[in-house]
């Protein structure tokens, strides 16, 4: 049998056609321009970022605003982004906040609006800026936890701990005195401006400022507190290392000023170290 296309059917086949056409609209795509540099941020970049708290003057931070260098210093640390709330438009509805805590342990999520939070430029940096709320620590602490069942609670390689029921072969071994270094540009670290992505792979130092290993993990108990730094010391190159475990009564942290460097000492030298005894994780 012999099909036959009518007049009509044709038509509307072509009208179909063209239609289709002009539905097919050109792809657009987004061009990086030497102005996007002060205008926009990169999810990426966002988390992460600490967060200040800045209740006094809070009107002063305008687009044209720059912050002068280390005036972030003088606002209160309150937290990190741990994550970006996108719309289906594209548009970021929130951004969740890690509050409270001990050094990323025990931290509090809460999700304010994006128009929440301003963005403070560095005067000498125009790449470096500060997210700042007008809210203090206890507002923030106390406000309605954000919990969202469909977001992955899987920890990142950092927040990644040994077992929480570890006892370790150094259970009974006597405590080591903590350092007490004077370092130029260093100042004490506050506890509660660090986090486990500091500590992580963070360089050990002894008293006499020698370069003896790094930190491997941390041990937390079940109800979240650290109960041990498990630190790989001596070796080469990653080989012959020695794990040993102590408490963060015996480690004096230290941050460099305006800078990243974090460094951990120890009131024992290497060789003291190495005299202690193995740590090992419980199976």
């Amino acid at each position: 049998m012999k099909r036959i296309i009518t007049a009509t059917a044709m038509s509307l086949m072509l009208t179909t056609s063209i239609y289709a056409a002009e539905q097919v609209k050109e792809l657009q795509t987004y061009k990086y321009t030497d102005a996007a540099s002060t205008s926009e941020i990169l999810a990426s970049d966002l988390i992460g970022m600490r967060i200040y708290s800045v209740e006094q003057d809070y009107d002063r931070f305008n687009d044209e605003y720059q912050a002068r260098a280390d005036e972030e210093k003088e606002w209160d640390d309150i937290g990190e982004v741990d994550d970006v709330i996108l719309s289906f438009d594209g548009s970021v509805k929130a951004v969740v906040l890690g509050v409270g805590g001990f050094i990323g342990i025990g931290e509090k999520d809460i999700a304010l609006p994006m128009d929440q939070l301003k963005v403070v430029r560095e005067q000498d940096d125009p790449d470096s800026f500060f997210l700042v709320v007008n809210a203090n620590k206890d507002v923030l602490t106390s406000a309605e936890a954000y919990e969202n069942p469909d977001r992955s609670s899987e920890p990142s390689e950092a927040m990644k701990m040994a077992d929480s029921n570890a006892e370790g072969s150094d259970a009974s071994r006597p405590m080591l005195p903590r350092a007490n270094v004077q370092r130029e540009g260093y100042k004490e670290a506050a506890i509660s401006e660090l986090t486990a992505e500091d500590l992580q792979e963070a360089r050990v130092y002894d008293a006499n400022d020698e370069d003896i290993g790094e930190i491997d993990q941390l041990v937390i108990s079940e109800d979240g507190q650290i109960q041990k730094v498990v630190m790989d010391i001596g070796g080469f190159l990653g080989i012959g290392e020695k794990p040993v475990a102590m408490t963060f009564d015996e480690l004096q942290i230290i941050r460099e000023d305006g800078g990243d460097d974090l460094r951990v000492y120890v009131g024992a030298t290497k060789e003291q170290l190495e005299a202690q005894p193995t740590y090992e994780a419980a199976q």
